[in-house]
């Protein structure tokens, strides 16, 4: 078969004879194909590295030019790749990948170098568009569809709160809400990554919206009549009883088909009958619910009790497998939380199994079917390196953000701030930051980024106050702004300020309520004033860090999709419908490109209630919003935290015991079971908190300072405090982990398989991760649980209390005491451990150096001045670790590189672990920057 070859690369052009073969284009880094039959009339190849490739669909063979704000604006080196042509099929190819286009469908496969197909778009290839028009804007609506081999595993998505964790065969809807965050990423287990560039309203899975339940099933209620559940409201002593045929009471605009003044206190409802399925399959059912509820299909509980404040309610999902024609017995029970509150059940109809396995992407508005294939040789690093690639490095945080961080909701005065911090550093329970909540303005001048006068009379003072006590602090700061203040103003000038809340005059929750509403964040010019705004008003104060809070953005709790796109459109780029999710990327681009230009040396630390593909380029950090203190929503982080990670952004935190409180623990009592279980919760949420990326408590009352939760010496108070110290003395082994996620584009928070993606074991284990290389965390998130579960991947193991060892490749039932977290260390692990500190001011300049013999290991240990970008100049310094097991030797290496204060003497005590010696042998040297080898006693004659 004859064969057409062109090679070339940015900036030379296509060998001569490439020119004129009618097959393909030229472009800038790939070419452009017209596709003869299927839906795209044209496909677009761009090469951005070896194992990155980015696939451009055209339903009309224009493309589109429109901003890209998830690509990072660095500019990367020229790709060298190849061209050729085989009849109907166009292959472009790097060193490591091919991308095989077929010119009759459209359809892409790629390839390894040797031919392997590691993901292909479905047959014929897989692409949908509709015509939409918004807002006088045309655009499409677009899928696209993958083969997704069997068995593999599919992670990433953002952060969600179902507590789902492998996505294969599920569905997951892509849109930005308190406690959800959306990031349009999949890794795959089998080592690539697919990276959907699009802003809007987007699903993974099933295309479909979920529908109401008589839509999917015949309905029957308790008398067996046709059409209808039988819904029963309570409310005191009376009792109303009607015929519904759906359960939707989710938003503001659906509650008031609620019964009139339902619900109010004591109130309950309850939705009886039968279901008749009406196809043979799996059912997606979809809770969406506030207050207690229960969901029976069956008379099985395939929803167990789960709870949400009224005011944020949440969704969960389930799924039954029905037979057609078959009736099936179903209850929702219910219990609202409060005056108003929100219920629906929704559900999927089957899809058959091979459509339900497939990979897919749908999105609302869209110009082209736009997406990066990211090629990972097997490895998910590999793949979240080239995600980074596009997207944008991950910043070193500031030392001091891998601290402890104290928070609640909120502190009222400057005194009760000062307060808690006092009582930290007067206990000695170690803290670096303190974080201010919202509301320290005048209630009538939300955006005005003052403080109110009466409660904070010197912020200015008490900012060098907590300066001086060695710690942090960081400030809440909304994209909203009252329409009386001066900012609202100068921004409206701009035409920067969405306008809908204003024209409907929407009041919020502070009493007696107050107009207002967020400005345009895709704006450009209003981003730069709203820096400008931040800078004069709380920067200049000497302000550490940022809490970007409702930056989904929630304009108004509650309300329904359509609305919220009202409410915060149409942007500067266009419709609200097409740019729906991105707005935190932009409004956090806004206050790291600001407070750079004003300082540029230091460090700056974003914390955003929402999120985007990119945002770790701005140094900034999710949290998981105002989720629910149950222990169903602890175990829901664990899962919530891993596919953050995995989804590029290496930085998740949590509100550790939940934000938004049952009225149970608000009320308990000293000796009550509530007070009991309360306290046991932050403890075993605190032991998980600090194995995550960023330790951090906060929440509504009560309080959450350590001894506000518990008295001290009692089993929670030490335990707690335990963690924390342990915490500081794992600081060293904790940055140099930060330092990776930026030259190594490194994970922190691992699942499993990230590191065992050959063991398919791990594939669905979302309840144990490893914390770096070396330790494998696994939270206790069962009230009175004294023992858990664990699985073991292969290899040899160690307690990390104890030092016991453990054979790998099994699973087992393992000790959980009240106070300590199960936790093990991998072998071969190099851990740097140093003295207890009180912040990450305090020098730790002697260190304990942990070997755990049974396999050969190596670390690098990081260091500079913790607050600066001079990292990015090179002012830093590294000191290697490599053990031998055979020869049972730790060789530290020279220390490479130099920053001003830099330590460069210290004492290393290497403390070997062994099967034999758990308690460890230590061995103590002089350590000056030269190389050497510490000989800790020979291996024994019989393997581990």
């Amino acid at each position: 078969m004859k064969q057409h070859v062109a090679v070339f690369t940015l900036g030379l052009s296509l060998l001569t004879s490439c020119m004129t073969d009618s097959a393909y284009r030229k472009v800038e880094n790939g070419l452009v194909a017209d596709i003869r039959s299927g839906q795209a009339k044209a496909v677009k190849l761009e090469v951005i590295s070896d194992d990155i490739i980015r696939v451009i669909a055209s339903p009309d063979g224009t493309f589109s030019n429109q901003v890209n704000l998830i690509k990072d604006t660095k500019s990367l080196p020229a790709p060298s790749f190849q061209i050729t042509t085989s009849g109907d099929t166009i292959v472009v190819s790097t060193q490591t990948t091919q991308a095989r286009l077929s010119r009759e469908s459209g359809e892409v496969r790629f390839t390894d170098t040797n031919g392997r197909t590691i993901l292909r778009e479905k047959t014929n290839g897989g692409k949908e568009f509709t015509l939409i028009e918004v807002e006088g804007t045309k655009g499409y609506t677009l899928r696209q569809v993958f083969e997704s081999e069997d068995g593999e595993g599919l992670y990433g998505l953002g952060q969600h709160q179902s507590d789902e964790f492998n996505y294969k065969g599920k569905n997951e809807e892509l849109f930005q809400y308190n406690t959800k965050v959306s990031v349009p990423f999949i890794v795959s287990s089998k080592g690539y990554g697919v990276l959907w560039h699009n802003y809007s309203l987007s699903r993974f899975g099933d295309k479909r919206p979920y529908a109401d339940l008589g839509d999917v099933f015949g309905l029957y209620g308790k008398d067996g009549k046709e059409g209808a559940l039988t819904a029963t409201y309570y409310t005191d002593k009376t009792l109303i009883r009607r015929d519904e045929d759906k359960v939707d009471y989710e938003n503001l605009k659906t509650i008031k088909n609620l019964p009139a003044d339902f619900p109010k206190p004591s109130a309950s409802a309850t939705w009886e009958g039968e279901i008749e399925a009406k196809e043979t399959g799996t059912y997606h059912f979809k809770l969406h619910y506030a207050g207690y509820t229960k969901v029976f299909v069956d008379n099985e509980e395939i929803i167990p009790e789960r709870w949400r404040a009224a005011w944020n309610p949440n969704d969960y999902k389930a799924t039954a497998h029905l037979e057609k024609g078959k009736r099936y017995p179903i209850r929702i029970e219910w219990l609202p939380d409060g005056d108003v509150s929100y219920i629906g059940l929704k559900v999927l109809s089957p899809l058959p199994e091979e459509e339900r396995e497939r990979l897919a992407f749908w999105s609302e508005m869209g110009d082209d079917i736009d997406y990066y294939f990211i090629n990972g040789a097997s490895s998910m690093d590999k793949v979240i390196s080239g995600y980074r690639t596009v997207t944008g490095k991950s910043q070193i945080m500031p030392k001091w953000a891998m601290g402890f961080w104290l928070s609640r909701e909120r502190y009222k005065t400057q005194e009760e701030l000062l307060t808690a911090l006092n009582e930290y550093r007067r206990r000695q329970v170690p803290l670096d930051v303190i974080v201010q909540d919202w509301s320290y303005w005048p209630v009538d001048a939300w955006g005005s980024h003052e403080f109110d006068k009466e409660r904070f009379p010197d912020p200015k003072g008490m900012i060098q106050e907590i300066h001086d006590k060695d710690a942090r602090i960081m400030i809440s700061v909304w994209p909203k702004f009252y329409y009386t203040t001066e900012h609202y103003k100068e921004l409206d000038a701009l035409g920067a300020m969405y306008q809908q809340a204003i024209k409907d005059s929407i009041r919020d929750w502070i009493y007696p309520g107050y107009i207002g509403s967020f400005y345009d964040a895709y704006n450009p010019e209003a981003r730069k004033l709203f820096w400008r705004q931040m800078n004069e008003h709380l920067y200049s104060l000497g302000i550490d860090a940022w809490w970007m809070d409702a930056s989904e953005p929630n304009v108004q709790d509650n309300t329904d999709i359509e609305y919220r796109k009202a409410l915060c459109g149409p942007t500067y780029l266009g419709p609200s419908t097409k740019y729906f999710n991105a707005y935190a990327l932009e409004n956090a681009e806004a206050i790291y490109d600001g407070q750079r230009s004003v300082n540029p040396d230091d460090r700056v630390f974003l914390l955003t209630r929402s999120g985007f593909a990119g945002q770790q380029r701005y140094s900034t950090a999710t949290w998981s919003g105002d989720i629910g203190t149950r222990w169903e929503d602890m175990k829901a982080q664990i899962s919530a935290g891993l596919n953050f990670a995995m989804s590029g952004i290496p930085y998740w935190t949590m509100d550790i015991g939940g934000f938004s409180v049952e009225n149970r623990y608000m009320a308990a009592k000293e000796g009550s079971e509530d007070l009991r279980e309360w306290r046991e919760l932050n403890n075993r949420w605190y032991q998980f908190g600090a194995f995550c990326p960023l330790f951090r408590s906060h929440g509504q009352y009560p309080c959450r300072e350590i001894y506000n939760i518990a008295p001290e010496g009692s089993p929670t108070y030490q335990s707690m405090k335990y963690y924390t110290e342990l915490r500081y003395q794992l600081m060293p082994y904790i940055y140099s982990l930060a330092s990776k996620t930026h030259f190594e584009d490194y994970t922190i928070m691992r699942a499993l398989v990230m590191d065992y993606s050959n063991d398919e074991k791990t594939y669905d284990i979302d309840d144990q991760f490893m914390f770096g290389p070396a330790f494998m965390a696994c939270p206790v998130y069962t009230y009175k649980a004294r023992e858990r579960e664990v699985y073991f991947p292969a290899g040899i193991w160690y307690d990390f209390y104890n030092g016991k060892c453990i054979q790998g490749g099994m699973t087992m039932n393992v000790d959980a005491p009240y106070e300590r977290m199960p936790l093990f260390v991998r072998a071969g692990s190099i851990i740097p451990i140093g003295k207890v500190i009180q912040s990450t001011k305090e020098e730790q300049k002697d260190l304990i150096v942990s070997v755990y013999a049974g396999a050969d290991g190596s670390f690098t240990l990081y260091e500079d001045n913790g607050v600066t970008y001079d990292y990015e100049k090179g002012n830093y310094a590294t000191i290697p670790f490599v053990y031998d097991d055979a020869k049972r030797t730790l060789t530290i290496g020279a220390q490479e590189g130099d920053y001003p204060g830099m330590i460069r003497e210290r004492q290393i005590t290497v403390r070997l672990i062994t099967p034999e010696n758990p308690a460890g042998k230590d061995v103590t040297i002089s350590y000056q920057g030269k190389p050497l080898v510490v000989e800790t006693g020979r291996a024994p004659s019989q393997p581990l």
